[in-house]
């Protein structure tokens, strides 16, 4: 499966962007999905995790309340709603993916067989 993400750009402090991302099979029926970035000085975290099979989600201390993680009707398209971005939401956003779709470790470790690209995300002061 491969993923595309699409909507990073640059915005000050406060805006807000969309992410999407989509497969290159028809929908993520039955999968473990989640957004993860990598910013400046880290390593790769966590962001937001949306399991299909059952709806969860999951969120990082760091976001929780200003991003949302969702998918449409079809779950043909993942989507991370970001709102009111500061600075430190600096960083290449990925998707990633997981056929096994209560794979807990997508969340917990960040593992997944399938990952995007990334999108540059950048949030000026």
């Amino acid at each position: 499966v491969q993923l595309v993400e699409v909507g990073g750009g640059s915005v000050q402090a406060g805006g807000s962007l969309r992410l999407s991302c989509t497969p290159s099979e028809s929908s993520f029926h039955g999968f473990a999905t989640g957004w993860f970035r990598e910013t400046p000085g880290k390593e790769r975290e966590r962001v937001a995790a949306l399991f299909m099979v059952d709806g969860r989600t999951f969120y990082a201390d760091s976001v929780l309340g200003r991003f949302t993680i969702s998918t449409d009707n079809a779950k043909t398209t993942l989507y991370l709603q970001m709102n009111t971005l500061k600075p430190e939401d600096t960083g290449i956003y990925y998707c990633a993916a997981d056929r096994r779709g209560y794979r807990i470790e997508l969340w917990e470790k960040s593992r997944a067989d399938h990952w995007g690209r990334g999108t540059q995300v950048t949030v000026y002061p």
